[in-house]
C-alpha cells in the first residue's frame, strides 16, 4: 500500500495498459495478411486521422518514411502481434499503404527480381 500521494507504479515496471487493451481485446487485425517484413509507408493522400489512441499517430509519425512492420513495432515498443492490428487498422483507413515481402518460391534466379533491383538502381 502506498501512501497519500505516492506513486503505485515506476518507471521500471513499464506501461501499465496491456497489449490486448491496446486493440480492443482483438487478436486478429482488418483483414491484411502482415508479415514482419511487410513495408508499410504514410499515404500521399491520407484522410485526417480521426483515432485518438497515440499509438496510432506515432505509427503514422514513423511512416513518413518506408519501415518494415518490425521496426514500427521496435520503435513503439509494442508487441509485433498488436503493431500488425494497429497498422492494418491503418491501412484500411487509407492512412498507410504496404507492400508485401517477396515470396519465399521466388529465388535468387527470378527475373521479375533482378528487373526490380536493376530499376531501382537505375533511380538512384
Amino acid at each position: 500500500m502506498t501512501r497519500q500521494g505516492e506513486p503505485w507504479f515506476d518507471d521500471a515496471a513499464g506501461p501499465l495498459v496491456r497489449p490486448y487493451a491496446v486493440t480492443r481485446g482483438r487478436t486478429i487485425g482488418a483483414g491484411h495478411d502482415l508479415d514482419m517484413l511487410t513495408v508499410v509507408v504514410t499515404a500521399d493522400r491520407a484522410p485526417t486521422l480521426r483515432r485518438t489512441e497515440p499509438e496510432y499517430s506515432a505509427i503514422v509519425r514513423l511512416c513518413h518514411r518506408p519501415l518494415s512492420v518490425a521496426e514500427v513495432a521496435a520503435t513503439v515498443k509494442l508487441p509485433l502481434a498488436v503493431t500488425k492490428i494497429l497498422v492494418g487498422d491503418l491501412i484500411g483507413e487509407g492512412h498507410l499503404i504496404f507492400r508485401a515481402p517477396v515470396q519465399p518460391d521466388a529465388g535468387p534466379g527470378d527475373l521479375n527480381i533482378l528487373r526490380a533491383v536493376l530499376d531501382g538502381i537505375r533511380k538512384l
